[in-house]
């Protein structure tokens, strides 16, 4: 199955932080878009040039910020301290190498001081399951950069099934979203010789058969064939060895649509579907069969097309023996049913017209979907309950009146549960269980008569032998009840003196459950510091309602949760004013935007990353068109309204005092852009106003790209808090 453009990501607070978005060009796109219309109410004291992401002007604008920034911060005597915890952790041959079937073996890919680009390797199984385990490189991506003369990133690879051995392997410049695609031999351990390759483009690809691919990108390179959000539109058959001006035309959206892209989904009976998935807007898909696809693909005709009967809000996991699997984000009442709650699992007959839908999970009081994947016979549910990581195997049942058998396994209380991977060839999976406290461990799932083993028990990268971990609730201004997890000493004394690093995400169905941090736990953690991480409305914790509650006009009550979390951590005494710091990425910066400019009276410390900061004319910053959805637009009356009255730039203030802002984003990120924290440091520093502002070239939106980059930027990050938070102690 293809990944979205924009996929939603998963993790946060380093290189794979949760960002807008989420998965894929050209530079000169992200300085059209970001040109695309002149700035509206744009403050004084910001440059124009800014929005030119390169130009002469604005890179010389970023080298003298980054030279006031670490002139300060590198200077500390504590930032190398910092920099070589953090490198270590991120280097350390204790990381978990998460696993992934391919072809009948497992891969991986790894990055290290050897290879700070990666390498993407193979082995067996039984391989695997040894300590010691016996890795062969197939990829090395430090070697392809330097010999190709290339600023190359790994961004994973489609593999056409079920022998998987062609794929298509992406590979980005500095880690934005565009991607080159090229296809790559596993067997061989070469990319092919004359090959598919797909320039460089934010493009979608999926496999038909070995000489023919479909895709969506912008086809004759003028921007006619992309979304006003930035994304192609248009799908077309490529055959191998034709020319991108012969490619037949499979379906058009619209210019309107956030994205279009093409879907070949199979299962372990070796059916396989192929689909066109459209995208109104961000949380919508309409999903369509292609019928007849392989008669029509041996001439040139386009097949035909046929809609699905599904609500506008859902998402696909997976095929199992013919059957799609949904989960939907919306309540949904087929003709004639009843209603099927949002955040239930459900299966369709993609092939009857008439088929009704097959409820396969329903959510219950405090226990919500999370994610699914499907095997060859089962079904791999996790959720949450109360925030708390379980997963269950949904098992063909042989009682006609129960067709599928929950089983929930035995893991870990107060953890998170992520599928890592599953094994459409059997009924194999790999479940990663970690917590704020403990370190990732490797579940293999459905491969024994055990049901489910440990076979990966990574090692601690920072001691939390004195640290606990508790829930609490802190209530929102409109009586909301809002949970917090809280990483503390074990025997804190509640004095109001502790140095606290609240974050939150509160957007897009993400949820923010508990995480190990080797990062927060040596540079915060273990020199004295308490983290707190909130579950604002917003994201999924509680489900899609949780979710809609914070949408566009209704966004306030995503803010003021996060504030209500702020002044709960004073009120009990965990800390104070001067010792509480706040820090988030993406639309989480633009959380610490809204609470930098509503609240600056609350926090000692802010840390914005790659924010979303100029709310009024976000839509026509790089890929910001496609949040419409989420946030609204200016375009609309009352969405504009409640867009100006929140927008953190136009709110600065030369008669606030603030607290001295830590703003970082990336040059190549060309999914929220870094004209956001640009427009937003320019204004600080036309009012006079203290700030810290760090720019780094590479990266993209989700972050930095080794661990070298990564260890820079966290360890100012880190001296910015112990200066602002534990300073006096």
């Amino acid at each position: 199955m293809t990944a979205r453009l924009f996929p939603r990501e998963k993790s946060y607070f380093r290189s794979s932080d949760w960002g807008i978005g989420l998965a894929m060009t050209l530079s000169v796109l992200l300085t059209v878009s970001a040109l695309a219309q002149q700035p509206e109410a744009l403050p004084s004291g910001v440059p124009t040039y800014l929005d030119e992401i390169h130009g002469a002007q604005a890179q010389d604008w970023v080298e003298r910020q980054n030279r006031k920034t670490v002139s300060v911060l590198e200077v500390d005597p504590r930032y190398r301290d910092f920099y070589d915890q953090i490198l270590s952790a991120e280097q350390s041959k204790d990381r978990l190498d998460e696993p992934a079937f391919l072809g009948g073996n497992i891969w991986n890919f790894w990055q290290d001081g050897h290879h700070p680009r990666g390498i993407w390797r193979r082995t067996t199984l039984a391989s695997y399951r040894q300590i010691l385990t016996g890795w062969q490189t197939k990829l090395d991506i430090d070697a392809l950069a330097s010999r190709e003369h290339e600023n190359w990133v790994f961004e994973g690879a489609d593999c056409l099934k079920p022998k998987e051995r062609y794929c298509l392997v992406a590979l980005s410049s500095g880690g934005e979203d565009a991607r080159t695609l090229r296809e790559y031999d596993t067997q061989a351990g070469l990319f092919v010789l004359n090959g598919f390759t797909l320039p460089r483009a934010k493009q979608s690809a999926a496999w038909v058969d070995r000489d023919t691919l479909l895709v969506t990108r912008d086809w004759d390179g003028t921007g006619a064939m992309l979304t006003s959000s930035g994304y192609p539109f248009v799908i077309r058959r490529v055959v191998r060895n034709e020319p991108f001006d012969q490619a037949l035309e499979i379906y058009r959206g619209e210019k309107d649509d956030v994205a279009v892209d093409p879907l070949v989904v199979t299962d372990g009976d070796g059916n396989r579907i192929f689909l066109v998935r459209r995208s109104p807007e961000f949380f919508s898909s309409r999903f369509a069969v292609l019928e007849g696809m392989e008669t029509a693909f041996q001439g040139r005709q386009k097949g035909t097309l046929r809609w699905l009967t599904l609500p506008d809000r859902v998402d696909l996991k997976g095929m199992i023996h013919g059957t799609l699997v949904f989960s939907l984000e919306e309540d949904w009442t087929p003709t004639d049913e009843n209603k099927i709650p949002a955040g239930s699992l459900v299966a369709l007959d993609p092939h009857d017209p008439q088929a009704k839908p097959e409820i396969l999970f329903t959510p219950e009081s405090g226990k919500v979907l999370e994610d699914a994947a499907v095997t060859r016979n089962t079904i791999i549910v996790t959720y949450l309950e109360h925030v708390q990581g379980r997963v269950m195997v949904l098992h063909a049942s042989p009682d006609v009146n129960e067709h599928w058998h929950q089983v929930v396994l035995p893991l870990p209380d107060m953890s998170s549960v992520h599928i890592v991977d599953i094994d459409q060839s059997s009924d194999a999976a790999f479940l990663k269980v970690e917590s704020f406290l403990s370190p990732p461990e490797l579940w293999l799932v459905g491969a024994s008569q055990a049901g489910v083993e440990k076979i990966r028990q990574t090692k601690p990268l920072f001691n939390a032998n004195d640290l606990a971990v508790e829930q609490l609730q802190a209530r929102s201004s409109d009586g909301a009840e809002i949970p917090y997890f809280l990483i503390r000493p074990r025997n804190m004394t509640r004095d109001g003196t502790h140095p606290t690093l609240l974050t939150a995400y509160g957007g897009f169905l993400a949820s923010v459950t508990p995480r190990y941090d080797p990062v927060i736990g040596r540079a915060w953690l273990t020199h004295g510091g308490v983290y707190a991480v909130a579950n604002i409305r917003g994201g999924g914790e509680f489900g899609p309602a949780w979710h809609e509650a914070g949408k566009t006009i209704h966004r306030q009550r995503i803010f003021d949760d996060f504030t209500a979390v702020g002044r709960d951590l004073v009120k009990r005494k965990i800390t104070s004013r001067d010792r509480l710091g706040i820090r988030g990425r993406s639309n989480g910066g633009l959380l610490m935007g809204v609470a930098f400019t509503q609240h600056p009276e609350l926090w000692k410390a802010v840390i914005m990353g790659v924010p979303l900061l100029d709310m009024i004319n976000y839509e026509s910053l790089a890929a910001g068109a496609s949040w419409v959805d989420e946030y609204g637009s200016m375009k609309n009356p009352d969405e504009a309204h409640f867009l100006e009255s929140i927008s953190p730039l136009q709110h600065l203030k030369a008669d606030v005092q603030y607290p001295t802002p830590f703003i970082f984003t990336s040059t190549s990120d060309d999914r929220v852009g870094p004209v956001h924290a640009r427009r937003f440091a320019a204004r600080l520093e036309a009012l006079k106003k203290p700030f810290f502002y760090y720019e780094d070239v590479e990266g993209g939106h989700s972050g930095t790209v080794n661990a070298e980059e990564i260890a820079h930027e966290r360890a100012l990050e880190a001296v910015y808090l112990a200066q602002q938070l534990m300073s006096g102690q």
